[in-house]
């Protein structure tokens, strides 16, 4: 590993790479973290005040602007929830699924442009790697024993940064305790599994088994498993699926348009949906 690099470079950049949509900047020591712009600090989202506000609203113009008519108040924080927690928890899961490291990154580290699909972080806190992995040279790296030691790390880095986001978000969603992990742990699953599909079928397959092992069940405080399982097409093929552990709301703007793994969504209904997924 170049002395220039952080432990997560490579990470992020190979992320970039497959999903432009989404760049992550590493601060210096000593830059600042960016403002303005576009730009939201996540400890402001998690301090539930004007910063949030003004994040919802964006989310609130959107839904009028595409669709035409305004969402419930609660659905809008839903939405807003998303668009934050898909790429923050990105930024945890990428690092470990591609190199097994897993950096601790508190929402004071992390700032969120999402007009602009960027994020910005500062140097971990620490960074979790396995026994052998050159980064255990780099000051601040922790050294775990085995695999499901660092899948521990990685449920709790990611719990570490949502949960103030949770706290902040949840009584303008209406949502409170396990309904708020059901969310965060789709975030988790859906997240890497989108991406691990944009670097191929081998590594899509990789991220189910992963993910599996990662949430199977029983790891509080995230709500249920991974949730995969296996459809079976119109011509005989195996179509991968999921059921999602909450629901984004969605069908409360669009009734007829509904995600391929949310709950309400039938087996035909997912089998067609996954589908289109697979012919695209």
């Amino acid at each position: 590993m170049p002395a220039a690099a952080s432990p997560l470079t490579a990470a992020y950049d190979r992320l970039a790479a497959a999903f432009p949509g989404l760049t992550v900047t590493e601060l210096g020591p000593a830059e600042e973290a960016p403002a303005g712009a576009g730009w939201v600090a996540a400890a402001g989202l998690a301090a539930g005040g004007a910063a949030l506000g003004a994040f919802l609203a964006w989310d609130a113009a959107q839904v009028v602007r595409d669709h035409g008519h305004p969402a419930r108040p609660d659905v809008v924080a839903s939405f807003g929830l998303h668009r934050y927690a898909w790429p923050a928890c990105l930024l945890i899961t990428v690092p470990w699924f591609l190199h097994r490291r897993v950096p601790r990154l508190p929402v004071t580290h992390v700032s969120y442009d999402r007009t602009a699909g960027r994020m910005a972080v500062r140097r971990p806190v620490s960074v979790a790697c396995l026994p052998g992995d050159p980064a255990a040279a780099v000051p601040g790296t922790v050294v775990v024993a085995d695999e499901e030691a660092l899948r521990a790390e990685v449920r709790a880095a990611v719990a570490e940064h949502l949960e103030p986001v949770l706290a902040a978000f949840g009584p303008r969603m209406r949502r409170r305790g396990r309904a708020l992990w059901g969310m965060a742990t789709d975030e988790v699953v859906e997240g890497l599994w989108y991406v691990a599909r944009l670097w191929g079928e081998e590594e899509a397959e990789r991220a189910v088994r992963e993910l599996g092992l990662l949430l199977p069940g029983a790891t509080l405080p995230y709500a249920g498993s991974a949730g995969f399982r296996t459809l079976t097409g119109p011509d005989g093929t195996p179509l991968r699926s999921r059921d999602r552990a909450s629901c984004c709301m969605f069908y409360t703007v669009r009734p007829e348009d509904t995600c391929a793994t949310c709950p309400r969504t039938c087996d035909r209904d997912r089998i067609t949906k996954a589908a289109s997924l697979a012919v695209a």
